[in-house]
């Protein structure tokens, strides 16, 4: 699924024809936000835009990468990967990945191409990651299902690159369709799809702030969940339901505001599922509303300027529901809109923001061209 033979960025660069192609879409969370990594359930949809690897086979052990992206190229020896806290690692992490998990893969000369936009919000990295997993799959014939691909993508992300990311957005990339959500739970990797609604279109706004998952914010909010979970003598944050809110409201701060968000998203989930399943685009869009609250004032991973960006959209008379999609500190918002609406509606609102507050949006979807 999603592979196109596209040999262009490798035949300039490496003067032949690929071996094998990998292709990988980006995605959005529509809700389910830090719920992942708590053992809880997201919903996540894939978007138009997506990453493309090239490979063709090397007669040594080598690895030889060049990115479109940066114009830039790294190489080293297949079992030698050490981290060097560049684009590259993601690569890297993926070689260090099968080969510490058994399969032999031959070196190769990899070209990478995307239109998934970095540090968004929208997994760049998960997309890069199973582009090139199915590339590598590929080529040497290795015995990997999509979850199995998904779970390899995983490891080189949180073990070796070092940003303690869920499984939700690897799972996501290698699962997803354009025509329904992923309903995941991530305890049990147990995943249905569930149709996108009917009476709205999803639009989706870069803020233009970037952010890092690698980054002392992310990994001190899942160890922060992590010691909330020790005081309430649970495993996960999700195996509690909403009636743990008073032990919750027990907690020392900032941990009680963590775990509050956690179980409620995680509420949610379930919500908009049924939402989804009864096309309640207005109860989707209160959703929104309850979910993006949480993230700024509990969870704390918003931004000024995407809160800017979620009330520029919520004054919209064509939207249903806006929040910060991703990990936070920065990135997109996904934007709920009536059907017809979204290209006119992402226009004004980009246009606004950048008025208020300087910065330079980009309109992710609907795409233009």
């Amino acid at each position: 699924m999603y592979s196109r033979p596209v040999d262009e960025p490798f035949r300039a660069r490496f003067q032949r024809a690929p071996d094998a192609t990998g292709c990988a879409p980006g995605r959005v969370y529509l809700i389910g936000e830090h719920t992942d990594y708590n053992g809880g359930a997201v919903l996540p949809t894939v978007i138009p835009q997506r990453t493309t690897v090239e490979i063709g086979r090397r007669s040594d052990r080598r690895i030889v990468v060049h990115t479109s992206l940066q114009d830039a190229e790294a190489s080293w020896t297949l079992g030698t990967e050490a981290r060097r806290h560049d684009c590259f690692d993601y690569v890297r992490g993926c070689t260090w990945a099968l080969g510490d998990a058994g399969f032999d893969v031959p070196g190769c000369d990899v070209a990478i191409g995307s239109t998934v936009p970095a540090g968004a919000g929208l997994s760049s990295s998960a997309a890069l990651e199973v582009a090139l997993l199915r590339a590598l799959r590929d080529l040497a014939g290795l015995p990997l299902d999509d979850v199995a691909l998904a779970r390899l993508a995983h490891r080189a992300e949180s073990e070796f690159v070092g940003a303690r990311v869920g499984l939700m957005d690897q799972m996501a990339v290698s699962l997803g369709d354009e025509a329904t959500a992923l309903h995941l739970d991530t305890s049990t990797l147990a995943w249905g799809r569930v149709p996108l609604p009917r009476r709205a279109e999803i639009a989706i706004v870069d803020s233009g702030v970037r952010h890092a998952l690698v980054s002392d914010g992310y990994n001190a909010r899942r160890a922060e969940c992590e010691r909330a979970a020790a005081l309430l003598d649970t495993d996960r944050l999700c195996a509690l339901g909403l009636d743990a809110m008073p032990r919750i409201a027990a907690l020392p701060p900032p941990l009680d505001r963590r775990a509050r968000h956690v179980v409620t998203e995680h509420a949610r989930v379930a919500e908009a599922v049924r939402a989804l399943r009864t096309d309640d685009v207005e109860s989707l869009g209160q959703l929104f509303l309850a979910s993006h609250a949480s993230q700024r004032d509990d969870y704390a991973v918003s931004v000024p300027e995407v809160d800017t960006l979620v009330e520029l959209a919520w004054a919209e008379p064509a939207v249903y529901g806006a929040r910060l999609t991703g990990g936070g500190f920065g990135g997109a918002v996904v934007m709920l809109v009536e059907p017809g609406q979204a290209a006119d509606v992402t226009s004004r609102v980009a246009a606004r923001y950048r008025s208020a507050t300087g910065r330079t949006p980009a309109v992710v979807v609907p795409a233009t061209s």
